[in-house]
């Protein structure tokens, strides 16, 4: 068995442990500058004698100084999710946190006031020259106008939040972090303890007896979290409830549309579409069936391999094939994506405490972004490696900007990452014999099933059961169990059985309780890519120059904005349905490629 690699990530381009000097030299600074920053604005932006050239000195500054006091906190929530197990990490975190909470009231009226300023005012700055660079983020801001409050209140609801919401999200990364699964293998007597990721990873084993005793020791530990975790839901459920209330939000999931700059009616074309194609899933999975040779197909055999494993894939293997599939595309891609191996920004070895699942934090223009993943040598885990990657060369290429333009939106940052698979996906599958094309179409039809499919009915879910807390109060683990069931089943319809086993798999999921609606975000990304993927095929390599060119500008622009560039009208819905007719492409190969093997 290959060995995991032992990589760590090096975070010293913001500090050097939780004990650096540093640290504080800049919560110092960050609080001298925010003290002149009041000094020499509060009263002046809403105001009608308003100046460019004083909102734009205003804006120069609270984005230095926002770039200051953002890598303490950015820097402890890394060190946070690499090592969730050490108490110390946690109260590290949590003072990063607080003192991140002592500055934002300072600074906190320069938002308020620019949200109330006079309309005419700001219609008549936002095409100054000197504005240029400010011009989305202006917009952007003005946006949430009829949604503040006033100062005194949003100063106590940022205080109280250290305590509030984001302490109950520190428990549950806590909590799931630090479980210990027990397994105990088909034919031995002895339980092995397992992180969440270790135990996850089974479920995918080609042995289906080991499938099934990894989901039954999932099942089992979420069941021992499940009276913490189930409150932790309705608590924070509640409190997003509240924040609505206060800020006259129509609907749960409107505050993430606004951060999402997408409108609601092109949200619900997108999962709209995402039902009407539920069949296609259907229609994979019967095939998988047949394939595998079983009578019917349940939770734990969803993501099982169609073949045996033939071999495992290294951590520098890994590293080839990515840096390959990009540079055949972009060489600039490629050599972005190489930094991250040559200055240790990844973070890939598996280890107890770590947090799962994988992400890239772009941290600040001024230094670079980093990964985390926990790399088990698995094919999968390539994917996921190129994928984080492509997150990865978006922010390193969007260090152009300053830091109100540096993070795009979520369903846009989603472009870079699904297309960097899809670079890797098709480099695999050109050099592979009919078989391994056979098992990676399978691997790339379940992958983007689970990020079109599944994220569109985990968002329903969510949908769900924020009205119904609203409505009729907590809600059991039950009937959280109950919702989860109903709309996971429905994208299988029958040909998939979820046991009664998947109904408390949704506790697990950190975005429903830390990002709330997040999850669209996936399937609106996967969709964009799939059909930009194709459209770059068809227009050969003069398309790479618009790509680079949409992932340079960041947050620069709105959505609609940067796919212009592209060619793209996201209120199409023929573009939409232009993703989905990949997937059928995909799903016709592999059926071909079934029925060839077969005969």
């Amino acid at each position: 068995m290959a060995q995991t690699p032992a990589v760590q990530w090096d975070l010293s381009a913001l500090f050097s442990s939780r004990d650096d000097a540093k640290i504080e030299a800049s919560w110092t600074e960050a609080h001298r500058r925010a003290d002149a920053f009041e000094a020499a604005y509060r009263g002046k932006i809403d105001s009608e004698s308003l100046t460019a050239e004083t909102l734009v000195a205003a804006l120069n500054e609270l984005e230095e100084l926002t770039v200051v006091a953002s890598k303490p906190i950015t820097y402890a929530n890394l060190v946070f999710a690499a090592d969730a197990g050490d108490a110390a990490n946690g109260a590290f975190m949590q003072a990063q946190m607080e003192r991140a909470t002592e500055l934002s009231v300072k600074t906190m009226f320069f938002e308020l006031e620019l949200q109330s300023a006079p309309a005419a005012t700001i219609a008549a700055l936002a095409h100054d020259p000197k504005l240029a660079n400010f011009a989305h983020y202006l917009s952007v801001v003005r946006t949430y106008s009829p949604h503040r409050l006033s100062e005194k209140e949003e100063v106590l609801m940022e205080e109280l939040a250290n305590t509030g919401s984001r302490a109950w999200n520190r428990l549950f990364d806590e909590v799931t972090s630090n479980h210990v699964y027990r397994l105990t293998r088909p034919g031995q007597t002895e339980a092995e303890e397992l992180s969440q990721q270790e135990v996850l990873a089974l479920i995918r084993h080609e042995d289906r007896a080991l499938r099934q005793a990894a989901a039954d020791s999932f099942s089992a530990g979420l069941a021992e979290q499940s009276r913490v975790l189930t409150f932790i839901f309705n608590t924070l459920i509640q409190d997003k409830a509240l924040d609505d209330r206060l800020r006259k939000f129509e609907i749960p999931e409107q505050s993430r549309h606004m951060s999402n700059e997408l409108t609601h009616e092109i949200v619900e074309v997108v999962i709209r579409l995402c039902r009407e194609m539920y069949p296609m899933v259907a229609r994979y999975y019967r095939v998988k069936r047949e394939v595998l040779g079983l009578e019917e197909l349940t939770h734990i055999d969803r993501y099982a391999p169609i073949f045996a494993a033939e071999g495992e894939v290294t951590w520098e293997t890994a590293r080839s094939m990515v840096i390959d599939a990009f540079g055949g595309f972009s060489g600039e891609m490629a050599r972005r994506a190489e930094e991250f191996f040559e200055k240790n920004w990844i973070d890939a070895e598996a280890r107890k405490g770590k947090m799962g699942g994988a992400f890239c934090s772009y941290n600040t223009p001024d230094t670079h972004p980093v990964i985390l993943q926990s790399f088990l040598n698995k094919m999968d885990d390539v994917m996921t490696l190129a994928h984080e990657l492509g997150h990865g060369v978006h922010a390193s290429l969007s260090r152009k900007q300053t830091y109100f333009n540096y993070h795009g939106t979520l369903p846009l940052a989603e472009l870079s990452s699904t297309f960097g698979e899809m670079l890797v996906f098709e480099k695999l599958v050109a050099s592979a014999s009919d078989k391994d094309k056979l098992a990676l179409y399978a691997e790339k039809i379940e992958g983007i099933f689970a990020t079109v499919f599944r994220q569109a009915a985990m968002y329903q879910f969510e949908q769900r059961i924020h009205v119904k807390r609203r409505e009729d109060g907590e809600l059991t683990s039950e009937e959280f169990g109950e919702i989860w069931q109903e709309e996971l089943q429905a994208m299988f319809g029958d040909s998939v059985k979820l046991g009664e086993q998947h109904r408390s798999w949704w506790s697990y999921v950190g975005h429903f309780t830390g990002s709330p609606f997040y999850v669209y975000a996936y399937s609106f990304g996967e969709l964009l890519a799939l059909s930009i993927y194709e459209m770059a095929k068809r227009e050969g390599p003069s398309f790479e120059a618009k790509f680079i060119e949409v992932l340079e500008l960041g947050g620069g622009r709105t959505p609609k904005e940067l796919m212009a560039i592209l060619g793209v009208d996201l209120e199409s819905e023929a573009f939409w349905r232009g993703g989905f007719a990949v997937m059928d492409q995909f799903l016709s190969e592999f059926e071909r490629l079934w029925a060839g093997y077969r005969a």
